[in-house]
């Protein structure tokens, strides 16, 4: 049996994600790292995974900047 790399991201939903870069950053915190406009204007977990699960671009945006946060842990 092969081993795969680790994925820093395996069996993290977008949603635990997304709930963990507010609590640690904010929503003006999390719009100031990544500058997506459902952050910014009247944001809402429903609003910015609906968004970032159409927007492949910024999706990886936030991935990028989970795992940034967790290596500082």
């Amino acid at each position: 049996m092969t081993q795969s790399p680790k994925d820093p991201l395996h069996g993290v939903t977008l949603e635990a994600i997304l709930t963990a870069l507010v609590a640690q950053y904010g929503w003006d915190g999390l719009a100031e790292r990544i500058d997506i406009r459902c952050f910014k204007s009247d944001p809402s977990i429903k609003s910015s995974l609906t968004f970032l699960r159409k927007t492949p671009w910024a999706r990886e945006k936030v991935e990028a900047l989970y795992i940034r946060s967790q290596a500082r842990k």
